[in-house]
């Protein structure tokens, strides 16, 4: 029901506004900021918005569930490491297995962690996103006022995105959300972490599988990724006591030895470095729980999920077993 009437407001605001952005005050205020602050032409921007119109199906995309329930980590697993998109994966490794080699050596980062991601964020360039970026930012942070300004900075990250780049703003295309490439990165992220790793003078994260390999690198590194740190860790865990550990979120702040006192089973051989306890619910099914070191919590910073982050671990030492044929890697636990 609350999807459903979030649908219908939504849907109801975009169609009061269903002529074009150009005539809101909010948008002029917005093209006004644009070029008082770095000097963006507002004619420009002003015709932009004038041939710009509300995407409801990115107001329904993004819209909340219907009926939340409780998430399950088996089937949130099961969409991502399955036959298909495992085969993809040696597949995009064997054929840039030399800039993955040379991501790994300049940033230390795993190649397989970065097969993972790209594999669970694009399935290797199949799922791009279909929307003009353009216009699904503009809906988001004119349209939806629950995270409208996180949308803003984004539409103003896009606009400076493309004159840097030269390009027309609208000429983007991507995600719902406005993530654009192979790496599914937000318009912000492409400014500040996004390399030129095939040399040719350019940063192309959709054309480009090799800018992909770098800037994805490139990110974990910059949000403090430890070369050849523990990623995570599995432990026993339950009752009250864990449920304290839990509730002081995924950011690591405790060591295991510290964790004994509230009921964790943690292995001899566990990484004495700051962890958190993570748990990984199922419905119907006991929860798993595992310590999640730095590089974890890294993995949390391209998309904060636990869920998430553990896929792209597990997805990623599937791939390299079977890559190299052994499981082992210093970080994987």
């Amino acid at each position: 029901m609350k999807r459903i009437l979030f649908i219908i407001f939504a849907l109801l605001a975009v169609s009061a506004h269903a002529d074009n952005y150009a005539q809101r005050e909010e948008v002029q205020a917005f093209i006004a900021d644009m070029q008082t602050r770095h000097g963006l032409d507002a004619e420009r921007l002003a015709a932009l918005f004038q041939n710009t119109r509300p995407l409801p199906a990115v107001l329904k995309a993004i819209a909340p569930p219907a009926a939340p329930g409780m998430r399950s980590w088996v089937a949130y697993r099961q969409r991502f490491i399955e036959p298909r998109r495992i085969k993809a994966g040696l597949d995009f490794w064997r054929q840039h297995q030399a800039a993955l080699a040379r991501a790994e050596a300049h940033y230390g980062i795993p190649a397989e962690i970065i097969v993972a991601i790209i594999g669970i964020e694009t399935f290797y360039g199949r799922h791009l996103g279909r929307f003009g970026s353009f216009a699904a930012l503009a809906t988001l942070a004119f349209d939806y006022p629950r995270r409208a300004e996180l949308f803003r900075r984004e539409l103003e990250a896009l606009l400076l995105l493309a004159r840097d780049e030269g390009r027309a703003p609208d000429s983007y295309r991507g995600s719902f959300a406005g993530a654009i490439g192979l790496p599914q990165f937000l318009p912000s992220s492409i400014r500040a972490y996004a390399v030129d790793f095939d040399g040719n003078g350019r940063i192309d994260l959709t054309a480009s599988p090799v800018d992909a390999i770098g800037s994805a690198a490139n990110f974990l590194k910059e949000h403090g990724w430890e070369n050849g740190g523990p990623i995570a860790l599995k432990v026993g865990a339950g009752g009250t006591a864990a449920q304290r550990l839990i509730d002081e979120g995924i950011k690591p702040a405790r060591r295991p030895a510290e964790m004994a006192a509230f009921d964790i089973e943690v292995p001899a051989a566990a990484p004495a470095a700051p962890a958190a306890l993570i748990e990984l619910v199922t419905p119907a099914a006991p929860a798993e729980y595992w310590l999640g070191y730095q590089n974890f919590y890294v993995i949390t910073r391209y998309n904060r999920s636990s869920f998430y982050a553990m896929t792209v671990m597990q997805f990623a030492q599937e791939l390299r077993e079977r890559h190299f044929g052994y499981t082992a890697r210093s970080g994987f636990q």
